[in-house]
């Protein structure tokens, strides 16, 4: 399987059955126990960058992409604390709901700004870029080309979270392969955390902030970059 279709899988996927399943788990309603196990999980990485974005004290008006918003879990609260968010999606479905959430929520229609593209197809020009939990849909050499990609619209910062490639992970994720179903209908790639910290620094970055989100099926290594 190529990249490309890769990248067909997930949209396709985000915007049928996953939508569904990651909308609850996004969401408060009723889940299974995996399901909130990794709601709780996720849940923690995005209280975790809004902490590191707080304690900078100024938050007020920053530029920030959130790439891969999602259901908004980042984009709404980053708004609600006075920045300037541009947040996108490969999920049109993903999209809708984060504008619907921001609606109920958010007085100002206008922040965020939410928009229907792939990583490849974010343009402008950021004082922060944030991307969450979606560099598990690209395979190591792609990760290069979005990662960089990324860093060309950060002006300052650029914070990621990835699964780990460890060898406990790589082990539990062979053994998930031997049990298929629809929960798995895309694959999930681990990535080694020496490589994203050598493609930061090729892009003129260095880790400023690292934490480690570990639940019982979520892990998450997220790190925080500046320009140097």
């Amino acid at each position: 399987m190529n990249v490309t279709d890769d990248k067909t899988i997930v949209k396709e996927y985000f915007n049928s059955t996953g939508f569904d399943r990651w909308r609850r788990i996004y969401g408060d309603g009723e889940v299974n126990k995996v399901q909130l196990d990794i709601r709780t999980g996720h849940q923690q990485t995005v209280e975790t960058v809004l902490s590191w974005l707080k304690a900078d004290n100024n938050l007020a008006g920053l530029s920030i992409c959130d790439a891969g918003c999602g259901t908004g879990s980042l984009s709404i609260p980053l708004a609600e604390a006075g920045a300037k968010v541009y947040a996108s999606d490969i999920s049109e479905k993903m999209v809708g709901e984060a504008k619907e959430k921001a609606s109920q929520i958010l007085a100002n229609a206008e922040n965020p700004t939410f928009a229907v593209q792939d990583l490849e197809t974010i343009s402008g020009s950021y004082h922060t870029v944030i991307c969450l939990d979606v560099l598990i849909h690209y395979p190591q050499h792609k990760a290069d080309e979005m990662i960089s990609h990324l860093c060309s619209s950060a002006q300052s910062r650029i914070i990621l979270s990835f699964a780990p490639k460890t060898f406990a992970l790589s082990l539990l994720k062979k053994i998930g392969s031997f049990f298929p179903g629809a929960s798995k209908a895309t694959r999930a790639y681990l990535h080694r955390e020496a490589d994203v910290v050598k493609i930061l620094a090729k892009n003129g970055f260095s880790v400023q902030r690292q934490s480690m989100t570990r639940t019982r099926f979520y892990f998450s290594r997220l790190l925080e970059a500046t320009r140097q």
